[in-house]
């Protein structure tokens, strides 16, 4: 590849050449006819391919549980495990009130405290979960296991990829804490409690799963933290030690059950206490009746519930995510390419770089527009998956620094795009210019430096062979499901926050594929400015 000059890297931002589809010409009433600059389009050919994502990184908050099957990629189970947090130097006086107490103070009899002893009364585990995927009465059942020691070995491993979602989360897997049959929707709640809300009109209820675990969990952790204020362990004075020392998390599956996918917003560790009830002077109370002949019955006590330790962003949650083989057979099909969440398939884009340079490489390159359109769906199935709302198009080689650091796109190398859904069924891109000379930048800097150093022994062939060898993804590009938050800044502008692997199910169907098989190319569209010698 023989190098002219400089034009086609410069990118001009003449924005007016983005406007249209079709003209060649655009915006030329705009300059000065002396200049006598052309603008022109030209089409170059992209092939794809789908590629199994094998495992994608998924940091977040939501955890996944169930298994669903479709008739077209097979089966994926989810499960999940998660840590629970406990706020720095935690201790139970601190919330609790004192035990109850008779004296004597003067003609009056008063009491002080409420707490009936200082004992804990019962232990749950809640599962909430803020939706759902498939069938809403499909009967379920979920298993929640404490996670073992195995898992407080590794959890502080710099190289362990517990954020990734080919977790082995089995391995552990500990003493069994309880299981619980359930539907999604549960038919017993009441609509006068599952449609209430509060003032500002909030809805109240959370659906959720309750286990009554073995209470003497819960005096374990009262009487550890005890020692704690006596200054005989440091196991509360973070998550990090409590985790360790405490209560390690929990693993938790579905082990029955096909068609439904919980998306489980956080777990909560739940304390429960006996209070007596007190009158104004803190006098405990007697029930009213006891017996037939009207005798004063015994204190009035109550049990009062709270959440003291729960899953939360600043411990780690991770999520796993297993297909069946269907999902490889889809990837392999040829007349089209898939993606397909969550960490299933990504179509993979080969760009092609050489050849702009070689046929543009006197010009300014405006704008390059690429369209991934996708089949409609005409599964009929009942819980059918919808098209990902999101895709980001990004440099193969870049794909795992990028969600690791929890990066967003730039339009420089990686770009968002929305489903238009309204008749095109497209996921389009008005404009990868800067990409292609990024890429085409960086072999030329690349070449220019081995040249230098080669000298009089310069085999532009030999370097071109060994370059290919070498950087075997450096015109690859992969569209990815994603999922991306914004948010509002004082100017009422909106700005994107995240960009993270889509983890609920959906698919598209996209042209492409391999030609020689029954698929088709796309199209790479390319505005540039050819300027006077």
């Amino acid at each position: 590849m023989k190098v002219k000059n400089l034009g086609l890297l410069l990118c001009a931002s003449l924005t007016f050449f983005a406007c249209d589809d079709t003209t060649n010409t655009l915006g030329m009433g705009m300059l000065p006819d002396s200049d006598a600059i052309a603008a022109h389009t030209m089409t170059f050919e992209v092939t794809t391919q789908s590629v199994a994502a094998d495992a994608v990184y998924a940091k977040t908050a939501i955890g996944y549980v169930g298994k669903f099957t479709d008739p077209e990629f097979g089966d994926y189970t989810s499960s999940f495990l998660t840590e629970l947090n406990c706020t720095e130097d935690f201790k139970f006086s601190d919330i609790l009130p004192d035990v109850y107490e008779e004296y004597y103070d003067g003609d009056t009899l008063k009491g002080r405290g409420t707490l009936v002893d200082d004992k804990v009364a019962g232990v749950r585990l809640i599962v909430y979960y803020n939706d759902w995927f498939g069938d809403s009465l499909n009967a379920c059942r979920m298993s929640i296991y404490e996670l073992n020691d195995q898992w407080v070995q590794e959890r502080h491993d710099e190289n362990m990829r517990y954020r990734y979602t080919d977790i082995d989360a089995e391995k552990y897997k500990g003493r069994l804490l309880g299981r619980k049959a359930y539907t999604a929707y549960d038919p017993s709640v009441p609509d006068s409690i599952r449609n209430a809300t509060d003032s500002n009109g909030n809805r109240t209820y959370s659906p959720a799963l309750v286990f009554d675990l073995d209470t003497e969990i819960g005096e374990n952790i009262m009487e550890l933290n005890r020692a704690y204020e006596r200054g005989e362990n440091n196991y509360f004075d973070d998550a990090d030690h409590f985790i360790d020392n405490v209560f390690k998390g929990v693993y938790v599956k579905n082990d029955f059950g096909d068609g439904t996918i919980l998306y489980v917003e956080r777990v909560d560790l739940e304390f429960q206490y006996r209070f007596h009830y007190v009158d104004s002077l803190g006098v405990a109370l007697k029930k009213k009746v006891n017996d037939e002949n009207g005798n004063i019955g015994d204190d009035s006590i109550y049990i009062a519930r709270q959440s003291l330790f729960a899953s939360t962003k600043e411990v780690i949650q991770a999520n796993q995510f297993a297909n069946s083989e269907r999902l490889i057979a889809k990837a392999n099909e040829k007349n089209w390419t898939y993606i397909k969440s969550p960490a299933g398939i990504f179509t993979e884009a080969t760009l092609p770089y050489d050849s702009i340079y070689q046929q543009l490489s006197n010009d300014t390159l405006n704008a390059v527009k690429l369209t991934f359109t996708n089949y409609e769906d005409r599964n009929s199935q009942a819980f059918n998956m919808d098209a990902p709302s999101n895709v980001l198009l990004i440099r193969k080689q870049d794909v795992k620094s990028f969600f690791e650091e929890n990066q967003i796109n730039d339009n420089l190398t990686s770009f968002v795009a929305t489903h238009n859904s309204s008749g095109v069924n497209q996921y389009y891109f008005p404009n990868i210019a800067r990409l292609v000379t990024t890429c085409i930048n960086e072999k030329k800097a690349a070449r220019a430096q081995a040249e230098k150093e080669a000298g009089a022994s310069w085999d532009e062939e030999l370097w071109s062979e060994q370059w290919n060898k070498d950087n075997p993804d450096w015109n690859k590009v992969l569209l990815i499901p994603v999922t991306i938050t914004t948010q509002q800044t004082s100017s009422s502008t909106t700005v994107t926050t995240a960009v993270q692997h889509d983890l609920e199910p959906g698919y598209a169907k996209l042209q492409g594929g391999d030609p020689e098989q029954g698929g088709q190319k796309l199209t790479l569209e390319v505005t540039y400015t050819t300027f006077p010698q």
